[in-house]
């Protein structure tokens, strides 16, 4: 699990998008900001945890 944390915070912030596109939501900037911050803590997770193993 501790592996594919960087890999499921990309996919939530992705779906995130995803969802503010089809809801109508794209118009909040803090949702969307919110989503970025998500998937760069991800692909920072990611590339830590593989590093280290």
């Amino acid at each position: 699990m501790k592996q594919n944390l960087g890999i499921i915070l990309i996919v939530l912030g992705a779906l995130m998008l995803i969802i503010s596109y089809f809801a109508d939501l794209m118009d909040y900037n803090f949702y969307n900001i919110g989503a970025l911050i998500i998937i760069i803590a991800g692909i920072v997770t990611h590339i830590i945890v593989t590093k280290r193993s």
